[in-house]
């Protein structure tokens, strides 16, 4: 059996945060499907067995069953090295960019592809437009930290980079962003991510297939 076995899917961002690490740090994984869209972590007997707040990704390792993407990725960094910030300044920075990814930069991008492409009733206008406009806010903040630097923190990736980038990878079909046509440091940013060794974009590396958006 794999050291690690990563449940979620394609479609689910924060799931593919983990894959990336585990497939460009090259650990031994393997994906297991989850799909959130077909209700699969609203089973009271799938809360029960992997994660009660009925959250993908899950990362099962040495009889754990891991939650939450960032605390995921801050474990896998410091058990295994790979994306590890170097120095104690550093982890702190790497710390902070993923907690604002967590709450401000992924909280709205991945809420306005969802509203705009996977949910059941197209969103009031009003509610996509807000979630736009903070998306486009928080895109153009680290647009402007990443002019003139490789990565998010120190001179190496880390697990900051990886984060900040798990649903920077989708087709613009569905998030509506055409980045490279708008923000050149973070698509030049991604290229660099998209280099990495392993590395493979959401729906190849994990399992659920490629979804149809609705509108």
């Amino acid at each position: 059996m794999p050291t690690y076995r990563l449940h979620g899917f394609g479609r689910s961002g924060n799931t593919y945060k983990v894959a990336m690490y585990l497939a460009t740090a090259g650990l031994d994984w393997e994906p297991v499907l989850v799909s959130v869209a077909a209700g699969d972590t609203r089973k009271p007997e799938w809360r029960q067995a992997f994660n009660p707040m009925g959250e993908i990704p899950v990362l099962e390792t040495d009889g754990r069953r891991l939650t939450q993407s960032g605390a995921i990725l801050t474990e896998l960094a410091e058990r295994t090295g790979h994306f590890a910030a170097r120095t104690p300044e550093d982890r702190t920075e790497v710390l902070r960019w993923i907690l604002w990814d967590n709450h401000k930069f992924t909280g709205y991008f991945a809420m306005h592809r969802l509203q705009k492409a996977f949910a059941p009733q197209p969103p009031h206008p009003e509610v996509l437009a807000f979630l736009r406009a903070q998306s486009e806010q928080h895109l153009a903040l680290l647009e402007s930290h990443l002019a003139g630097r490789d990565w998010v923190v120190g001179t190496q990736p880390t697990i900051a980079d990886l984060s900040l980038a798990g649903y920077m990878f989708y087709p613009t079909a569905e998030t509506t962003f055409d980045l490279a046509a708008t923000h050149p440091a973070i698509t030049a940013w991604t290229r660099r991510i998209a280099a990495l060794p392993g590395w493979k974009p959401p729906y190849e590396l994990l399992p659920g297939g490629v979804p149809v958006p609705l509108r």
